[in-house]
Order: structure tokens, then sequence, then C-alpha cells
């Protein structure tokens, strides 16, 4: 990848290390050309700031901190890294000047796309990286088990902040599928068989026709081909509010 060959270049060719002069990484980390360098990550880099780090070819690049930390020490920086940070997010924008999203600002560390997902591809681990940022929008989710496993309902780029509207549950249901339809209360168990009005995923509701009557009735995906109604259904949808209402 190109970036990473950047970043071996800059490593060759940023000297010996200097005696370290202190730096601290920028709350907004930006650059304006599309070449990431010294300058733009660290406030007090002085003759160093032209030290290229990497190349951005999106709205953002993805850093490793400790390679960055690497080409600063070899140009003479001292970045201390005090915060453990093991990415690094640059955006497009002036640097100290770009307009942020709402939400928490400052040295803060947010969930990253580790490659680029296509609309319908399911949440890995493996895809998922905590980077820094200058902010965190205000749906940013601050557990990655809130995304693993979810789908994404939208193309999403290696590198950007991963938002809670970005995902959602995995379709188990098609529309047109026979779905068994089950009530259970107080001793009580009944089930019928209707058809999808849509698609749906574990916890999401579901419009389902009732295949004789031609009812339609509002129930609760608990699995393929299964939903229920009634007082599990309710319990399902309070757990949906709270698991949103805590992102």
């Amino acid at each position: 990848m190109r970036v990473f060959a950047i970043l071996a270049l800059a490593l060759a060719v940023a000297g010996p290390a200097l005696a370290g002069q202190a730096v601290t990484l920028r709350a907004d980390t930006a650059d304006a050309d599309g070449i990431v360098t010294l300058g733009d990550l660290f406030d007090g880099a002085g003759a160093s700031a032209s030290v290229p780090v990497a190349e951005r070819q999106g709205t953002s690049v993805l850093l490793d901190a400790m390679a960055v930390q690497r080409i600063a020490r070899r140009a003479g920086l001292d970045w201390p890294n005090s915060e453990g940070l093991r990415t690094i997010v640059v955006h497009a924008g002036l640097v100290g000047g770009g307009a942020s999203a709402p939400g928490a600002r400052g040295n803060v560390e947010v969930l990253t796309y580790a490659r680029s997902l296509s609309a319908g591809e399911i949440v890995q681990p493996s895809d998922l990286v905590w980077a820094k940022a200058a902010a965190a929008p205000s749906d940013a989710p601050s557990d990655a088990d809130a995304i693993i496993g979810q789908m994404a309902k939208r193309p999403v780029r290696a590198g950007s902040v991963v938002q809670a509207r970005d995902v959602g549950a995995a379709q188990v249901i098609k529309k047109g599928d026979l779905v068994t339809v089950t009530y259970q209360a107080e001793g009580i168990a009944l089930s019928l068989q209707g058809k999808a009005m849509g698609a749906a995923g574990v916890g999401e509701a579901l419009s389902v026709e009732n295949t004789v009557s031609k009812k339609v009735v509002q129930a609760m995906v608990t699995g393929p081909g299964q939903a229920v109604v009634g007082p599990e259904a309710d319990q399902l949808k309070f757990n949906r509010s709270l698991r949103y209402a805590a992102r």
C-alpha cells in the first residue's frame, strides 16, 4: 500500500535521532494536500514539520501510532504517547481549523473501520480498530460488541469512524419468507404461519401477513423464520430501546 511505502520512506530519510524536542499530538489531526507530515500531527514540530509520514488518498487515513512515534524520534521529536494510542486518524482539512462532528471532542479514541465494507456485509472483530480522533460523533459506540455481528446498511470506507447508524441487525428473514409467529403468556401458547412483508434481523420488528385470514400483524423477529407477539415481543422492544439509548 502507498501509505506504508511513504511510512517506510519517512523512516529511511528522517535522519538519526536528535536530542528529542517534546511535541504533543494535535487535538485535530488533519492535512490539506494529501501528504500527512509531522507538522500536521504535532504541535511544536519546528524544523521537522515538513517530514512526510503518510499519503491520504481518501477523506481520511489510518496511521499506526507506533510507526508515527518512530518517525518522530528519527526526526528529533519526542512524543511519549502517554495516552497509549494504537492508531491515529487523519482527515482532510486545514490543520487546527476543520469542522468536527458533534459529540465528544479532544484527544479521544473512537472505533474505526479497518477495511472498507459493502452494504450487506457482516462486521467482524477484525474489521474494527480503535483510533485517535479529534471528535466522536454523538452515536459513536463505546463498545465494539455493539457493532460486531451487525450488518452494514451502506458502504463504509476504511479509516472512517464507526457510527451506530451505519449498521443494523443481520437479516435472517427476507420478504416473502414463511414465518412462524408465536404468542406465549400465562401458560397459553399459540402460533400461526404467515408471510413476511419485508426483511428483518433478530430483534427487529416485522410485518407478517396471516396466510389464512390475510390480516397483518406486527411481530418481533427471534431467528430465521421465527417471530413473536405479545409480552415477549414487548420485552424485546424494551431491550432494544435500552441498547440504543446506551450508544
